[in-house]
């Protein structure tokens, strides 16, 4: 993605951003070998986007797209609070497809990231990974078509706050997680990010809270990139989920500390700086509420939905 940020109205940089494209920065700024895999055109954005990842040390494999223009964006964030707007435009012709991706692109991987805007060569993606007993993480915003193609494969899925209700039509996130598990039934563990509160987690049999880190936020661009950046890397390490999940909500949190998607990438020593003494966000959940969900969650079976035992849950406690 090729990224203009404006900053006080007066004035505009260009700078290099992309969901994926700025995990793999992060993977390699914290000491990791790292790949990204593209469509780009012959054009100026194309060339700025070569240039930052060949910077950056990142491994790439671009497949060329004729006659259209790169991804481009616009991302005005507000002085006071660091919360910004993204308009973007994506040239139909840009869109990866299965017959783009060759197999040596993923092959010998300790983790595979995908995203949800090309489906079916993520979809192809995901399951080469499988195949090679490769993690396989997830990092999807919204609804595209086909998404329900990738959901089947990943280990671990990160969500955006709004899409697990956008997806089952239920608005609590404690029982909307399991839902999509059940769904899919697959090995993943689901996460979502509660922006500035955090993120919850369902690992199929408990839900994990991580509160968010108080910075002082300038930018909040890119925090949703930088995160499954730092999962990544803590994919890599034998480490617990609760500490994978405090590195990637730290890493994002100090990313907001900086201009534009990718102003602030701190490297794994500031992280655990952070980390360590940092206050945290208010909980978004009380203890209790995390437990509830728990037993009902186990009875649920493949011939009844969640939503229909959360109905007859919520039944029994009105009666």
């Amino acid at each position: 993605m090729y990224e203009s940020f404006d900053q006080t109205s007066s004035s505009v940089e260009v700078k290099a951003g992309g969901q994926v494209a700025s995990a793999t920065v992060d993977c390699r700024r914290s000491g990791l070998r790292a790949r990204n895999v593209g469509k780009i055109e012959n054009d100026a954005a194309a060339e700025f986007q070569k240039q930052e990842t060949i910077r950056e040390g990142v491994e790439a494999y671009w497949i060329r797209a004729p006659d259209c223009s790169c991804q481009t964006s616009f991302s005005p964030a507000d002085e006071i609070s660091g919360e910004r707007m993204v308009l973007w435009k994506r040239d139909p012709a840009i869109a990866l497809h299965p017959e783009d991706i060759k197999k040596h692109f993923t092959s010998k991987l300790a983790v595979l990231l995908v995203d949800g805007r090309d489906t079916a060569p993520a979809a192809c993606a995901a399951r080469w990974a499988r195949k090679e007993n490769t993690l396989a993480v997830g990092a999807f915003d919204n609804l595209y078509s086909g998404l329900q193609f990738v959901l089947e494969h990943p280990d671990f899925i990160i969500f955006s706050k709004i899409f697990p209700e956008r997806r089952t039509v239920e608005c609590s996130l404690l029982l909307s997680l399991p839902m999509i598990h059940w769904q899919f039934t697959c090995r993943f563990t689901a996460a979502t990010t509660l922006e500035c509160l955090g993120v919850l987690c369902w690992d199929r049999t408990r839900f994990l809270l991580c509160c968010g880190f108080k910075v002082s936020a300038v930018d909040t661009t890119g925090a949703g990139d930088i995160f499954p950046g730092g999962l990544l890397y803590g994919l890599t390490q034998e480490w617990a989920i609760e500490q994978k999940l405090e590195l990637s909500r730290a890493a994002a949190a100090l990313n907001c500390a900086g201009f534009r998607a990718r102003g602030n990438i701190a490297a794994f020593a500031k992280i655990e700086q952070l980390r360590r003494p940092a206050s945290r966000s208010e909980a978004a959940f009380v203890h209790q509420e995390l437990l509830e969900p728990v037993a009902l969650a186990q009875k649920a079976s493949g011939h009844s939905s969640a939503r229909g035992a959360a109905s007859n849950h919520d039944r029994r406690r009105s009666a």
